[in-house]
């Protein structure tokens, strides 16, 4: 909606005014608003209150002009593109809130990098009731048994307190070797790098590579 098109329906400044305060106004401010949500209920019950105050702004303004065909047909073109731009703002909030507690709840299981963690996850298997955030858990467990190095301590299961044997008997065999087809594993493998750079160099030629 403009400016332009308002007047050339012959509608006085004062009613102009009006339609561009009272619905362009306000959205574009909702919509700034919830570029900045972070989740927090407040807010959140805050956005829902104007949204509910637009659409009486619109419902009076409709009956202020009802023998007005064409501005009759933009308050309703109006409407529809706001409950568009309301759907679109509770998607917006719906997943800032998933985020958020699944952000939280990485961290409480033990991630060292909540991020990468959740990079990982099959987070449209993972839906947020309430506080709680149903099919997470069991994909947690999985990550920590064929990723134990993401969480907790700094160093993986399989490696802490393991050295490289000297001389020509090359690593020791007990260690998951991330260069392997069958454990190859890219995080492991720069992990190794920064802190056990003869270590890589054993596991690597070892993988034949």
């Amino acid at each position: 909606m403009n400016r332009e098109f308002l007047e050339g329906l012959g509608l006085e400044k004062e009613a102009i005014d009006k339609v561009m305060a009272e619905y362009g106004k306000s959205i574009n401010s909702i919509k700034e608003k919830a570029d900045k949500v972070e989740g927090l209920e407040g807010q959140i019950a805050d956005y829902k209150q104007q949204i509910k105050d637009r659409d009486k702004q619109l419902d009076d303004l409709s009956k202020q002009v009802k023998d007005n065909e064409e501005l009759t047909a933009e308050i309703d073109r109006l409407k529809e593109e706001n409950k568009t731009a309301t759907e679109e703002l509770q998607n917006k909030l719906d997943q800032q809130a998933f985020d958020f507690a699944l952000e939280k709840s990485l961290s409480n299981a033990g991630a060292k990098n909540p991020k990468a963690v959740k990079a990982l996850l099959n987070t449209e298997n993972i839906k947020l009731d309430g506080e709680t955030l149903l099919g997470l858990d069991d994909q947690l467990k999985q990550l920590k048994e064929s990723d134990a190095y993401l969480f907790g301590e700094d160093e993986p299961a399989g490696l802490k307190g393991r050295k490289p044997r000297d001389g020509a008997g090359g690593a020791d065999p007990g260690i998951k070797n991330p260069f392997s087809k069958e454990h190859f594993n890219l995080t492991e493998q720069g992990r190794l790098l920064r802190d056990d750079p003869e270590l890589y160099k054993q596991l690597k030629a070892q993988a034949g590579q």
